[in-house]
């Protein structure tokens, strides 16, 4: 296992449509393991593979209750509403309130090629939310209103 480099804002591959895996490989399984050791390494709850600079469909995630690894991950349901803070690794040094659903059922496949079912409420289908979108080259802020954004960026950020 490796720790990898997080991409920041900014980079191009955080804006890229992500890619779906064709087939688990062995690197499909050591990028795995790189980005868990990454997340936690980063004292993040979630990585998505853009972040260290694969466009793949890959995401881990561990709010609390242990590792998800998910391969090709979509959401299959969304429902309730939240409002809470957020953050991401690309982006460090910035907090926002985000809305997002309170419930989210995804699927994906796990590191043995099977379709597995995720559901959260709370942090964790804000983790999902948060990290699926990152596949598709979303980042937090653009749910934001970009004057918020540049009052709460550092002068030397802005």
């Amino acid at each position: 296992m490796a720790i990898r480099m997080i991409r920041l804002e900014g980079d191009p591959v955080l804006r890229e449509v992500a890619k779906p895996v064709p087939e688990i490989t062995k690197n499909v399984l050591k990028l795995l393991d790189d980005m868990a050791e990454t997340m936690y390494d980063a004292e993040g709850v979630g990585l998505a593979a853009p972040q260290v600079g694969i466009s793949k469909r890959i995401i881990v995630i561990d709010c609390g209750d242990g590792l998800i690894e998910m391969i090709n991950p979509e959401i299959l349901e969304k429902s309730g509403e939240q409002t809470g803070p957020e953050g991401c690794l690309s982006i460090p040094g910035l907090t926002a309130e985000v809305k997002r659903a309170n419930y989210v059922k995804a699927k994906g496949l796990n590191r043995y090629g099977e379709e597995i079912i995720v559901e959260g409420e709370g942090l964790k289908a804000r983790c999902l939310q948060h990290e699926i979108d990152h596949l598709n080259g979303v980042l937090f802020t653009d749910y934001l209103n970009p004057l918020d954004i540049l009052k709460k960026r550092q002068p030397s950020e802005r």
